[in-house]
């Protein structure tokens, strides 16, 4: 269910016929209809308890509206504050990658924003997803200080427009 969330709410919702507004909120009646009458069915306290026990907590639930928290290829506002990152943050790739991030740094690909984790072992999930994992260190403090915009998602994701290649410190070759 949590993919079938994040693919409606984050990527594709016209595809059950549903609208997200301007911050990427939709109605949870809105959501479970569009969803069953495309033959997938859901309750509200089924709904409520993958919000609650996600563990990558993608989603947050406002009253009777439920939205993605980040990681949007459609046109949402978040409306996150600019925050103050911590000094470093890390990225997880895998290694077929690198050539392109030395080359041009991060780049928000087909999202809105580069996501960035707060610690090593998330960014390492991450990059697992793809293959055998490569940790990035990202020198946010430095980021920051030269005029980069920083936001933290909901559920803990630190978002930046891009990382350029020199904000960026690759492990050593093995």
């Amino acid at each position: 269910m949590s993919k079938y969330l994040s693919k409606h709410l984050r990527h594709q919702p016209e595809r059950i016929g549903i609208t997200l507004d301007d911050s990427g909120w939709v109605a949870i009646g809105t959501l479970i209809e569009a969803a069953a009458a495309h033959g997938f069915r859901f309750t509200r306290a089924e709904l409520d308890h993958v919000v609650a026990t996600n563990d990558k907590r993608r989603f947050t639930v406002d009253g009777d509206r439920i939205r993605a928290n980040q990681g949007h290829s459609v046109a949402v506002d978040l409306q996150l504050p600019p925050a103050v990152p911590p000094a470093y943050l890390f990225h997880g790739t895998v290694a077929r990658s690198l050539p392109a991030i030395r080359a041009e740094g991060l780049r928000p690909m087909d999202r809105h924003a580069v996501h960035l984790s707060p610690d090593r072992e998330t960014a390492t999930r991450v990059g697992a997803r793809r293959g055998r994992p490569v940790v990035l260190s990202v020198d946010s403090g430095a980021m920051h200080r030269d005029g980069h915009v920083f936001h933290v998602s909901a559920n803990g994701v630190w978002l930046t427009a891009a990382v350029p290649a020199r904000y960026l410190r690759f492990p050593a070759p093995h």
